[in-house]
């Protein structure tokens, strides 16, 4: 059954996932001011001006967050993932979650940001937004 919210999102996971989600959701919450936050390909994600900045979604082994611009982040700590500029950190456990190191990619998802709102009307090309 698919969920609506990201609250029901987090509420759906198994007890340590869910803590996981959970604290990823407050984190981002209180560094990503101003942000769109929706369920988006049935997965939490926050936006800013419509492009997406960061999400996170169950994968069977882990929890998995996820930059879209993360790629060309000066912080360091997110491994590459996919063909465009998305990076990626794996957590199993809550008490993986290091405050500082996502605050600091928060930041960095707020000021390096590629557009992929627009990835479609220019045929798979991202131009480099802010």
């Amino acid at each position: 059954m698919p969920v609506d919210t990201i609250e029901a999102y987090n509420a759906a996971q198994e007890p340590s996932d869910r803590a996981i989600c959970e604290r990823i959701m407050a984190l981002i919450g209180a560094h990503l001011a101003g942000a769109e936050r929706k369920m988006w390909h049935a997965h939490p994600v926050w936006f800013l001006d419509g492009n997406p900045i960061v999400g996170y979604g169950k994968l069977k082994s882990c929890v998995r967050l996820m930059f879209w611009s993360g790629q060309t982040f000066d912080a360091a700590g997110l491994t590459p993932t996919g063909t465009f500029k998305a990076a990626e950190k794996r957590y199993t456990d809550a008490d993986q979650i290091d405050a500082n190191e996502l605050k600091a990619w928060l930041a960095d998802g707020a000021r390096i940001q590629w557009d992929y709102k627009n990835i479609y009307k220019r045929k798979g090309r991202l131009e480099r937004l802010v």
